[in-house]
């Protein structure tokens, strides 16, 4: 029986120097039935050239936007676009471990779970693993609200329970946003095994605390539209669980 086709959706953005391993760790995944979607969010235009040099896989698609539009609008393009039952993220200086693809698809397949994602390394700038986050089995909506180590690379969903949500075009969290409106529906599976490296740079959004703060912020209080006290109580929470996790274990 033909496994069903998995639409892997990256957006691109100034990753030059790691993209290629990236791209590399996609086509040796031993799960064959994969469209890939490059959505080209950087308005410099060398990358771009790069980019179609390196590509030698036949369905891999090239999106393009005329200036950066961030992260969020990017995937809902990809997705927009995507002829796969399935979707797998991954940013473009991660990194897959072979068999990650099949592993996953094989779990959602037996149990027709529509959601799950994996156990991760944190890797850094030189691919040295710095950390690491444990899948939790199971996670509901509440569990979600006060702690999300969910790594949007290690991601498997069906696309059906994204049809009417999206990610939201704000520059951190966006991935949260959507967990969490899926999680009011949908369970929320952890698969604890480690088959993705995420790479932390100090200069990435994601290590920018004052953007997340605001971010997060915005979260509970225009997404999840919650009341400002309320707000500022679940980003406490947050941001305690948040440090908890990396201070008391030696890093993210």
């Amino acid at each position: 029986m033909k496994k069903p086709l998995v639409s892997i959706i990256i957006p691109y953005y100034r990753s030059k120097k790691y993209f290629k391993e990236t791209y590399n760790s996609i086509l040796k995944q031993n799960y064959k039935n994969i469209e890939i979607i490059i959505i080209f969010d950087d308005p410099n235009k060398m990358d771009l050239k790069f980019l179609k040099k390196i590509i030698n896989y036949k369905n891999t698609k090239i999106l393009v936007n005329k200036k950066n539009l961030g992260a969020g609008y990017a995937r809902n393009k990809g997705i927009q676009l995507s002829k796969g039952k399935y979707l797998a993220f991954i940013d473009s200086d991660d990194i897959w471990n072979k068999g990650k693809l099949l592993t996953q698809m094989n779990f959602m397949l037996k149990y027709n779970y529509p959601f799950t994602h994996t156990s991760y390394d944190i890797i850094n700038h030189n691919n040295k693993v710095i950390g690491k986050r444990i899948a939790r089995k199971k996670i509901s909506y509440n569990d979600l609200l006060k702690s999300c180590d969910i790594g949007l690379s290690t991601v498997i969903l069906k696309k059906v329970i994204i049809k009417n949500i999206k990610f939201p075009n704000i520059k951190t969290k966006e991935d949260f946003v959507l967990w969490l409106e899926i999680s009011k529906k949908f369970p929320i599976i952890g698969l604890n095994k480690k088959m993705t490296k995420w790479r932390k740079l100090n200069n990435s959004l994601s290590s920018n605390t004052i953007q997340k703060l605001f971010d997060g912020f915005k979260v509970y209080n225009k997404y999840m539209q919650f009341s400002f006290i309320k707000s500022l109580i679940f980003l406490f929470i947050l941001s305690f669980k948040f440090l908890q996790k990396n201070y008391s274990k030696g890093l993210k």
